[in-house]
């Protein structure tokens, strides 16, 4: 896409929803006294295996361990994780570890939908977390970004639509590009070729050449577009945002000089810049085949990574209030499928996972439920997905119990109430 492409696309679509303001759900305020400002979820697309990260199972035998049979004492007494996460290992009293994930489904698409709204499929499509913070917490709230309340580094998980039955409003502002490479060029922000003097010039002989413009001042409808103008040419200054060489050699290169890790240097940039809701869509985990070769590549990526997004966040002062969600649509299948053509693979897994939440309000240190032996069933305190979607929202103002505004008037709660066709564990207190 070129950049003037991107720009009237910008300005004609932020029009198009200035016209129908009306129409466009509006949300209640947040309570003042709120936790969490904002989340960076780390959406490990694919699913991760709980027995390779943070639910080893030395004692299961390599059917089940393969070469990742080792576990590791980390920072706090009495938790273990694979050894192959030797920084995080130094990490674990920043976050909790939720042992005990379950909701039973081994498809792709219904468990990615189930993971990030917390609900069953029915007849409405409901939107995913990211897209419920963007209403509450988004421009109707007074958010004043500089970027969309939501954004996805660098592509959407494309499993479901994550704005549902909110509307385009809400859909994730995807990157695209690649933050590990020079420049990351961010598709309608980022541009190679066209200086910001040369744009700023172009401008003025558009509204030298606006005779229209000038015959009817006072216009409304034209004063709208002129704002959106403004807001589209604003994106100039969202260019220095998604420059990572200002943070330095040293600083990149302790995330690592990878996509993942110059994505969790990102998205810190972006909740310190206020961002509500950024997710990384790190793909890479559906190791069907292979999987142990695959881990070898993917598991110093992760540890390396996330480890110095949390250690950075904590020494900014933004831990307290940025919630870090690790996780993916399911787990893999504990015992290892070493014959052809799997050659040592993990297969989709929704029995019993893991998922890793700090910051924002949850206490690190914790580890909350448990799963068997081999990591097959959970054998403490099940926990689903609406039950750690509901105490996310709770952390950042957001009150699972109430309305959900939604452009088509109907009367609907932000989540369904336990036991309404969803099954649930009740809220994670332990955690908090």
């Amino acid at each position: 896409m070129t950049r003037r492409a991107a720009l009237r696309r910008g300005v004609f679509g932020a029009a198009a929803l200035a016209l129908l303001d009306g129409k466009r759900p509006v949300a209640a305020a947040a309570p003042a006294d709120t936790r969490a400002k904002s989340v960076i979820q780390i959406w490990m697309w694919g699913g991760p295996s709980h027995l390779d990260t943070f639910d080893p199972k030395p004692d299961a035998g390599s059917d089940y361990c393969g070469p990742l049979g080792e576990s590791l004492a980390t920072n706090v007494d009495g938790i273990q994780i694979n050894a192959a996460l030797p920084r995080l290992a130094q990490q674990a009293d920043k976050y909790a570890i939720i042992r005990s994930m379950t909701h039973g489904v081994n498809a792709h698409e219904t468990a990615s939908y189930i993971v990030q709204t917390g609900r069953h499929p029915d007849r409405l499509v409901y939107p995913c977390a990211g897209a419920v913070v963007a209403l509450f917490k988004g421009y109707d709230q007074g958010y004043a970004g500089i970027v969309p309340p939501y954004v996805v580094l660098t592509e959407p998980q494309g499993r479901f639509s994550e704005a549902g039955l909110l509307g385009q409003r809400y859909k994730p502002f995807a990157t695209g590009g690649n933050p590990s490479r020079e420049p990351f060029v961010v598709e309608g922000i980022v541009a190679e070729g066209i200086p910001d003097e040369r744009q700023l010039a172009r401008r003025d002989l558009l509204h030298a050449l606006d005779s229209l413009g000038r015959a009817m001042p006072g216009n409304e409808q034209f004063a709208r577009l002129d704002a959106c103008e403004e807001n589209a040419y604003g994106l100039g200054e969202a260019r220095r945002l998604f420059d990572l060489n200002v943070e330095g050699d040293e600083m990149r290169d302790r995330y690592g000089r990878n996509t993942f890790g110059q994505s969790c240097l990102m998205a810190r940039r972006l909740v310190e810049a206020g961002v509500p809701y950024v997710t990384i869509n790190y793909k890479g985990w559906d190791t069907h085949k292979q999987h142990f070769e695959i881990m070898k590549r993917k598991l110093p990526e992760l540890d390396q990574g996330m480890a110095t997004l949390l250690q950075d966040l904590a020494d900014r002062g933004l831990l307290d209030s940025t919630i870090v969600w690790w996780g993916g649509e399911f787990g893999r299948s504990p015992k290892v499928e070493w014959g052809a053509p799997w050659n040592g693979g993990r297969q989709h897994y929704g029995k019993c996972f893991c998922s890793v939440v700090a910051g924002g309000g949850f206490q690190g240190g914790r580890v909350l439920g448990a799963s068997d032996a081999r990591g097959e069933e959970v054998a403490e305190r099940p926990v689903y997905p609406l039950d750690l979607i509901g105490t996310m929202y709770e952390l950042l103002g957001i009150d699972p119990d109430g309305p959900l505004p939604n452009p088509r008037g109907l009367e609907l709660r932000v989540l369904p109430e336990p036991g309404d066709g969803v099954p649930s564990g009740g809220r994670l207190s332990e955690l908090i």
